[in-house]
């Protein structure tokens, strides 16, 4: 380059920065990845819910099969990023996250359990005999904006350590398409994904998934998708074993907090003893 005052030659100093490390704000750790990996199972879901249900569908296929196959593909996705899910916090706690991993952890989710079960009961309503497409539409914005402020509740409050304030997103997304796959007639459907989009999003306590209940909750998504395995390849009895397994979701759903209720009452009543028996005299 030529310097306009002296029309001789320069070159530019080189920037004291550029032989220093990458900052740290910048570098992804191992739990970094395994949100990504959420991320990427997220929009997978959506890709095959796409190819597999939604276009087939507007082309007038009556292939039953490629659906069932593409809607087990895309809920077992899910399935994947909630594993994903559990052990990037797991592996945080154990070893290190970047200073980026709390907000790639709730674009992830947003994706996985937001966007993907949103677009999977937008689909149902395009695709279901007795569904309303318009309606669905609103229950799947309903569910897309529940996942999105409780992730931003989830920033913004702190709770009591051991809990979650509201349904977890990955727990709200993985029922709400149970609902969705047990085929019940549309109202029934619709209040249901919006009892859970409720749930997600108030203060009912449910307990954060660590220890037992971690293995629990792995072993839980490892049982369901063999059930979505066994129901997209017709196998025996894979129908009935498919709606067990999203009744019993539902049913863990409502039964979970009861639980952390119970758990709380029990403090409350041993905090009033133990106050009682330090003022006797």
């Amino acid at each position: 380059m030529v310097d306009p005052e002296t029309q001789a030659g320069w070159v530019p100093e080189a920037d004291e920065d550029d032989d220093e490390e990458m900052p740290l704000s910048l570098r992804l750790s191992i739990a970094d990845t395994l949100t990504l990996g959420n991320a990427t199972c997220g929009f997978m879901a959506v890709y095959f819910t796409t190819t597999g249900i939604l276009i087939p569908h507007l082309q007038g296929s009556q292939e039953s099969g490629m659906a069932r196959h593409s809607a087990a593909t895309a809920v077992i996705l899910m399935l994947c990023a909630a594993v994903f899910d559990l052990f990037d916090g797991l592996v945080a706690r154990k070893l290190r996250s970047s200073p980026m991993g709390a907000e790639l952890d709730n674009l992830s989710d947003l994706i996985s359990f937001g966007l993907a079960p949103a677009y999977f009961v937008l689909v149902y309503g395009m695709v279901a005999d007795d569904a309303h497409q318009r309606v669905a539409a609103v229950g799947a914005i309903v569910v897309l904006l529940a996942v999105v402020l409780r992730l931003a509740r989830f920033s913004c409050v702190t709770v009591k350590d051991g809990t979650f304030q509201g349904m977890p997103s990955p727990f709200g997304a993985l029922t709400v398409v149970s609902i969705v796959l047990l085929e019940l007639p549309f109202v029934a459907t619709l209040l249901a994904i919006i009892g859970t989009a409720w749930l997600m999003v108030s203060r009912v306590e449910y307990p954060k998934p660590r220890g037992r209940l971690a293995v629990a909750m792995l072993s839980w998504i490892v049982l369901s998708m063999g059930l979505l395995a066994a129901w997209a390849f017709d196998a025996p009895s894979g129908q009935l074993l498919l709606q067990t397994g999203c009744a019993l979701q539902l049913v863990m759903g409502a039964v979970i907090p009861l639980f952390a209720t119970a758990r709380r009452v029990n403090n409350f009543r041993d905090n009033r003893r133990e106050a009682r028996a330090a003022q006797l005299p």
